[in-house]
């Protein structure tokens, strides 16, 4: 049985999918960009900011399924420019301990949603 998640403390889903699924104990995301919640205008100042932005989504997502970000066993995160790796990778690697971090992988894609520089999805198990 799956449990949709929803909060209105992450971007309202711009198409036909739901911020979160939980089947049983885990959580599968949507992948989530750079949109400010309240407004849902873009925060593209630079690559840092928003990372900042899309990881700040994340964990709204996650606690609206009262989960945190220990609770993630697997990112994936996809990029318009991997010359954008390293601030990318800066900025996420202030989320999670190095110890306990989850699985991940990052590719490089043609165009994101948006035409962002930056999404990140998470699968997270209670």
């Amino acid at each position: 049985m799956k449990k949709i998640i929803t909060t209105s403390k992450a971007p309202a889903p711009i198409g036909p999918y739901n911020q979160a699924v939980l089947a049983g104990n885990t959580l599968y995301t949507s992948g989530q960009i750079a949109l400010d919640p309240n407004t849902m205008e873009l925060v593209l100042d630079d690559i840092k900011t928003e990372t900042k932005q899309v990881m700040e989504n994340m964990k709204a997502v996650l606690e609206a399924a009262n989960m945190s970000l220990e609770n993630v066993v697997k990112t994936s995160i996809f990029l318009s420019d991997m010359n954008n790796f390293s601030q990318v990778n800066e900025v996420y690697g202030t989320y999670f301990n190095n110890n306990t971090a989850p699985a991940r992988e990052t590719v490089e894609v043609a165009n994101l949603p948006k035409f962002v520089n930056v999404e990140i999805s998470m699968i997270a198990v209670k």
